[in-house]
């Protein structure tokens, strides 16, 4: 209904407010109608104005001091709340100009939408409620005190890579340019977390933050969130602690699933403020966490960080515009290609094998089965020409175990072994369905029994042995045994192995970005300091690709095109809309007036206390209006169509079986009345269907015994009016949850028969192809070296740390040239990237006598230390390094005349001089020098 200012004050504003912790009849809260002294010739005086020279704010919110918080200026319903934007603009600067003090936050609303407005910080900002006291004061205390985040230094111990450092940096200068959402696209493996608890703890310090909120999917995450906080900000109080369930409201750091967070906003009991956070982290953040997740961001004022790992040119532009990101250009990006290339290597490339059976590939039938599987089918009594499945259709339709079995062969003939050259190194099977993982745990079992049963385990998030200390998950981690885990989904994210050598894609994926998580579980390099004896050495890894994903791929950069589904209670309203249309145009007023009691019932079950419900107040304020139901129009119900159905997708408590009934008897319905006859039919035939398989057995289901037989009858359905239509619904929908389907005649055709590999080859993606020969080389040089220790006197003196002589040495080189005459300084100075180093010291580093660093190394570490030291860097200089060090390396020296030239003026027109001070010029030089030396 339309309300006046009073009334939307009384039955809107002050309810919000009181919401909000405020006690609005308490002047030592909340003062109403404050008078504000100005003089006549700064601003104009409002209509409100009770006498010449004064103004009065609807509502000041004070401190526990007594001084002005905020001013809360208020409009009646029916206008639009901006129009109080400028007259609590003037309140907020004439309260400060009357009183002296900090100027007030300013608010203005019409009771359905409200706007903060941190004057002279950000622009006016929607907001879903009111702050609390304690918010206000803190946001004004942030306001006060925080400090210039260009200055603020960043902890190299938690994130010291020069990338982490350029990452923390733009955001950080993001936040200082007023911006409020912010995108890191980091390569999985390259630390995203420990860029974010590095950010988190430079804001900290720097006074912009006090609370920060870290989103996650899934609670293995969020455990691995929770540690990761606890290792490098043991100070700073985390939430949750273990056994904690209900919020706690004095904590620093929070970690949560999506799920969890959004049942704690739509909790009355709860009353999470929406300025309870200043920071928002969100860990993989893309357009399908928003779509169904979105409500958290909406409800909380507080700046935002998302993560992700899916490369830019794969990201969703959804996703950019979600983060304010323009022309598709995240805040930060650190690719896989970047991380793999740097010197030394942050990740692990890899080597992809594909490997396609004749099944895949052909199909099975008559024309591709053996003449020998032929004869086994015919001896059990099967009919050969119905034997016909597309090789797309394996492990949905027909599984067959030779296909299988023979993936599992090919898997231990082609994978990465360990040190021994016996067993597999550490593997992840990634497999299309529980099913299909424990068919591929059986074969491992069969075809290795002398392993008995430990070399192949199947993980699934269901299983509770596989959490835990202990736990199989634990075990793989941290045992030599199990060496394969046999997943489905479980381990496609999140988690952290690394001396995963070996992935085997024994299904298809349509997803690029989970495509790029998964391949990610492999790309993280060995902790030097933590080698374990069944992985001692990992410069690459093995991905088997049994199912043509990385040509998929190449095809189709997006992957598939998931088609956006409307959720049940949002397809079930739109029916009752539908109805109650044609109802109202076949002229039958009764059974529209039915239906739309029924909706009007259906928009007083939505959630209340959902943003989208908050948000859509006036568009729910006007169905809410007697006056609205009582002549339904064509434009009442477009209104209806556009602006209350799509709220229904706020409901995730409902029992959806039963729904799918009543959806069901509604299209039914619809389809009778609108005459499509043999639409109806086929409904009928499918809700027939659904009743005949509540089972009897059920006491429940027994209690309806009479009406469930009936409803099978045609003689039912022939005499079915509305009131059966309601009384079905009332009587069998809660039954649904009990429904046995009948799946005779629609399992899966199981099959032994046997296949083969017809393709199998090598296939070239990523980055840095030629490494592969690069290393093969270091390595037979390397092991000539090892077995000549044995017999060699001058290898065997040098070993024994004895010095040796020139002549001992040029004879050596002569030795090894002799037994392998690509073994010279030159190609060892190529290899090991090393232009200075003498033949007897490449030796002594091959026999670990010497840390021998490449001369690309001995530029990055310099260049990574540098960094550390001056972590104030801005991000145009962090660029200009970054390019520095790749011209060193490539050039191996430069001189001072080149930094004001190209490739520098990309940068700036002048060069290093437009970028740095003269002081950090000489340090840069000294750099320079020393690597010149």
């Amino acid at each position: 209904m339309s309300r006046t200012e009073a009334q939307t004050r009384t039955e809107l504003i002050d309810q919000q407010l009181e919401a909000a912790g405020w006690n609005v009849k308490d002047p030592t809260h909340v003062v109403e109608e404050f008078d504000i002294t100005m003089e006549l010739s700064e601003g104009v005086r409002e209509a409100r104005t009770k006498y010449e020279g004064h103004q009065f704010s609807d509502y000041v919110l004070l401190g526990k001091d007594g001084k002005p918080l905020a001013v809360v200026e208020a409009k009646k319903t029916s206008k639009d709340a901006a129009i109080g934007r400028e007259q609590a603009k003037q309140y907020c600067y004439n309260i400060q100009k009357q009183l002296g003090g900090e100027l007030p936050f300013c608010y203005y609303t019409n009771g359905h939408e409200t706007f903060f407005w941190d004057l002279e910080n950000y622009p006016p900002r929607k907001v879903i409620g009111f702050p609390s006291r304690a918010d206000l004061e803190r946001l004004q205390y942030i306001r006060r005190n925080k400090k210039p985040l260009t200055q603020e230094f960043i902890n190299k111990d938690i994130a010291g890579r020069d990338y982490q450092i350029r990452a923390i940096r733009s955001v950080l200068e993001a936040i200082e340019a007023k911006k409020r959402d912010f995108l890191l696209v980091m390569a999985t493996g390259t630390g995203k977390t420990r860029t974010c608890i590095a950010f988190v703890d430079s804001l900290m310090r720097a006074g912009y933050a006090e609370r920060v909120l870290f989103l996650v999917d899934r609670i293995a995450l969020r455990e691995q969130a929770l540690a990761a906080f606890k290792e490098h900000l043991p100070n700073e109080p985390r939430w949750p602690n273990v056994g904690e369930k209900l919020i706690a409201k004095d904590r620093r750091i929070y970690v949560s699933t999506y799920p969890s967070m959004l049942n704690i906003i739509r909790d009355p009991i709860t009353t999470l403020s929406p300025h309870f956070f200043d920071v928002i982290v969100v860990d993989e953040s893309h357009r399908s966490i928003y779509n169904t997740f979105g409500e958290i961001l909406n409800y909380f004022n507080a700046l935002v960080l998302g993560l992700t790992a899916t490369p830019t040119d794969i990201i969703d532009h959804n996703t950019f515009e979600l983060f304010h990101c323009e022309d598709g250009l995240p805040t930060f990006a650190y690719t896989y290609d970047e991380a793999v290339n740097n010197v030394p290597p942050y990740l692990c490339n890899f080597q992809v094998m594909k490997i396609q059976t004749k099944f895949q590939m052909e199909g099975i039938s008559k024309r591709t089965i053996s003449l020998e599987d032929q004869k086994k089918l015919i001896l059990e009594g099967k009919e050969i020409e119905e034997i016909n499945f597309e090789g797309t259709q394996l492990e949905k339709q027909v599984i067959n175990e030779g296909t299988n079995t023979l993936i599992v062969k090919e898997f231990m003939d082609e994978c990465i072994k360990d040190s021994n050259g016996v067993l597999p190194g550490k593997t992840i099977f990634f497999c299309s369905s529980k099913a299909h993982a424990r068919r591929i745990e059986t074969i491992f079992d069969r075809l290795y029994p002398e392993y008995h049963g430990e070399l192949a385990k199947v993980l699934v998030s269901d299983d509770p042995r596989v959490y835990g200390k202990g736990g199989l998950l634990d075990q793989f981690t941290n045992n030599d045994m199990p060496r394969v885990a046999i997943s489905v989904d479980m381990l496609d994210t999140g988690i952290d192995v690394r001396e995963l050598v070996n992935l085997v894609f024994a299904k298809p994926v349509y997803s690029y970005t989970k495509f790029w998580q998964m391949i990610g579980r492999g790309t993280r390099l060995l902790e030097p300091k933590k080698i374990k004896p069944w992985c001692t050495k990992k410069d690459i890894f093995l991905i088997i690709d049994c199912w043509d994903n990385f040509d998929y791929f190449k095809l189709e950069p997006k992957g598939k095109e998931l088609k956006v589904q409307l959720p049940l209670p949002v397809k079930l309203v739109g029916l009752r809309i539908d109805k109650i249309e044609k109802a109202i145009e076949l002229g039958q007023q009764d059974l529209a007036q039915r239906e739309i009691a029924k909706l009007q019932q259906q928009i007083v079950g939505l959630p209340k206390n959902s943003v989208a419900i908050k948000e859509a107040a006036s568009s729910l304020a006007i169905v809410n209006e007697p006056n609205f139901w009582i002549n339904v129009t064509h434009q009442k119900l477009e209104f209806l169509r556009t602006e209350i159905k799509p709220l229904f997708r706020t409901l995730s408590d409902a029992d959806f079986k039963a729904m799918r009934f009543e959806r069901d008897l509604l299209e039914y319905s619809l389809a009778d009345l609108s005459g499509e006859k043999d639409k109806a039919e086929t409904l009928k035939t499918g809700i027939i269907e659904l009743i005949s398989e509540l089972p009897l057995t059920v006491p429940f289901v027994k209690l309806e015994e009479s009406l469930i037989r009936s409803a099978q009858s045609n003689y039912f359905w022939a005499n079915l009016d509305e009131d059966g239509l309601d009384n079905l619904v009332a009587k069998l929908a809660p039954l649904m949850k009990f429904r046995e389907p009948d799946n005779k005649g629609k399992s899966q055709v199981h099959l032994n028969l046997t296949d083969k590999v017809i393709n199998k080859e090598m296939v070239e993606f990523g980055p840095q192809h030629e490494a592969v020969s690069v290393s093969r080389y270091r390595e037979m040089v390397e092991e000539l070296i090892r077995e000549l220790t044995n017999s060699n006197p001058i290898l065997q003196k040098l070993q024994a740390g004895q010095p040796i002589g020139d002549d001992e040495a040029n004879d050596l080189a002569d030795i090894l040239h002799a037994e392998h005459p690509h073994i010279t300084e030159a190609l060892l100075r190529q290899v090991y990237k090393n232009k200075k180093a003498q033949f007897i010291q490449f030796i002594r580093h091959i026999l670990g006598l010497e840390l021998l660093k490449s001369f690309p190394e001995t530029v990055s570490d310099a260049f990574e230390l540098f960094i550390q030291q001056h972590t104030n860097l801005t991000t145009r200089q962090l660029d200009f390094l970054a390019l520095l060090k790749e011209v060193i390396i490539e050039r191996e020296k430069i001189e001072k005349k080149d930094l004001i030239n190209t490739p520098f003026t990309v940068i700036h027109p002048q060069g290093i001089r437009g970028v740095f001070s003269p002081t950090e010029i000489n340090d840069i030089l000294q750099l320079t020098e020393q690597l010149a030396a």
